[in-house]
């Protein structure tokens, strides 16, 4: 599996959403499940998913699935295709 789709899954998972359901659009507070609790679930799904700690900056300006992945690249984790 790649790490696109690792993020995808963890997206997914942590929001509760159906496993066809696109993601890469994603922003926060667009979809009704992605609020603040659902935010700091899906921050220790990506965290636990590709073994990093995310910062609290990263965490509060991951607003979107595309913020994710830049803010995961910081990390050393390339999740592009």
């Amino acid at each position: 599996m790649s790490e696109l789709q690792r993020l995808r899954e963890a997206f997914r998972t942590a929001l509760d959403l159906p496993a066809e359901a696109p993601v890469d659009d994603l922003r926060y507070q667009d979809n009704e499940k992605w609020d603040s609790l659902a935010h700091m679930s899906l921050v220790a799904a990506i965290e636990d998913e590709f073994s990093v700690m995310i910062d609290t900056d990263d965490v509060i300006n991951m607003s979107s699935f595309d913020e994710a992945v830049r803010i995961l690249g910081k990390y050393g984790v390339n999740v592009n295709e």
